[in-house]
């Protein structure tokens, strides 16, 4: 082993107090090389939030500063009638996609998207802001019009990509809003159904691959949409929704001889699947089938030395890694970490606002 693999070697240990200081670090300042994703900032900053409160590190953030941060990317409407102009007025995800409005209070540029407003909600929720306060029936009626003719959603008005990942961030909205009029949810699970592949897994598309992050996207909306119970496998009722058991069949054959888990068949397995595909094992009621010490053994060689995942063995880190590393410990039940909610992403105490 070279200098460079002794570096980047995982410990024996779950290093928490050092993860702890890596996210701080990246809190107060991210490394040059982020920045060709300054346009990402609000995910970012929930990697980075999401993870202090995983690792009981809360403590080290300003959160009334945060708050006001974060609100400061919220779109807002010139008038009422605005929100019917097909635009969404939702989160920027930073500040160089962000225009001020005009001299009339117009948004000339309104670029805000789907993704980054799951972001901005969910770190609001982890640093304790009373979301009664947050002006969102604009947001939550403006979001109507993402959705498209066959239930999937674009993530920004103006286009992109319709796929499961932004049916979740929809719901995950919704869910957490307690307001379900962002969304057709009849054609929001029409369109997931139709994503399941004949392997048992979903593609992020209707007739796509199987793939571990739609499979995690379409069930967890499919959870937080009310529309599957909790801990399915549990249950006497079957589910005449999907099928569950080649969906299991399909999961379970993703964790791979080195412990960790792979997206997709003949890939290799990558640390944030440990979430991908740990969370919907947690959701299902099948985390007992996972082998949970090799999976540990395979997080510990992405670990660094100086704190962070990597998302292969013996790399260094970078910071979604570390995060998805951090909830896969959480799922593990690390001693010393808070408890995931597995369909939203966050802790528990934050998705129950204590």
């Amino acid at each position: 082993m070279n200098s460079s693999e002794e570096e980047c070697c995982g410990l024996e240990m779950m290093q928490k107090d050092l993860h702890a200081t890596f996210l701080e670090m990246m809190y107060y300042l991210l490394p040059s090389p982020y920045e060709s994703q300054e346009t990402n900032h609000l995910t970012l900053a929930y990697f980075v939030i999401s993870g202090l409160d995983i690792l009981n590190s809360l403590h080290s953030v300003a959160k009334d500063a945060v708050v006001s941060w974060v609100l400061s990317f919220q779109a807002h409407p010139g008038a009422k009638a605005d929100l019917n102009d097909g635009q969404f007025y939702g989160f920027h995800g930073s500040k160089t996609s962000q225009f001020p409005p005009d001299k009339n209070g117009i948004l000339i540029h309104n670029n805000s998207h789907l993704a980054s407003t799951y972001c901005a909600i969910a770190i609001l929720k982890i640093v304790g802001y009373e979301l009664s306060n947050l002006d969102s029936e604009p947001l939550v009626s403006s979001m109507r019009n993402l959705q498209q003719p066959d239930g999937s959603f674009i993530p920004i008005h103006t286009g992109g990509e319709t796929d499961l990942r932004f049916v979740y961030c929809a719901a995950a909205v919704c869910f957490m809003l307690n307001n379900w009029s962002g969304m057709d949810k009849e054609k929001a699970k029409d369109y997931i159904l139709r994503c399941q592949s004949y392997d048992g897994g979903f593609g992020l598309v209707p007739g796509a691959e199987s793939h571990g992050g739609g499979t995690y996207c379409a069930i967890a909306s499919l959870r937080l949409m009310g529309l599957i119970e909790d801990n399915i496998l549990s249950s006497c009722v079957s589910s005449t929704l999907i099928d569950v058991p080649l969906l299991l069949e399909w999961i379970l054959q993703r964790q791979g001889i080195d412990g960790g888990f792979q997206g997709r068949p003949n890939k290799s397995s990558d640390t944030c699947y440990a979430f991908w595909i740990g969370a919907v094992l947690r959701i299902l009621g099948g985390s007992n089938f996972v082998d949970h010490k090799a999976l540990r053994g395979f997080l510990l060689s992405c670990q660094y030395k100086y704190g962070g995942f990597s998302k292969f063995p013996r790399e260094y880190p970078d910071l979604y890694h570390s995060f998805y590393g951090f909830t896969a410990f959480s799922l593990l039940e690390e001693s010393g970490l808070k408890s995931l909610c597995s369909q939203l992403g966050i802790t528990e105490n934050a998705a129950m606002g204590l």
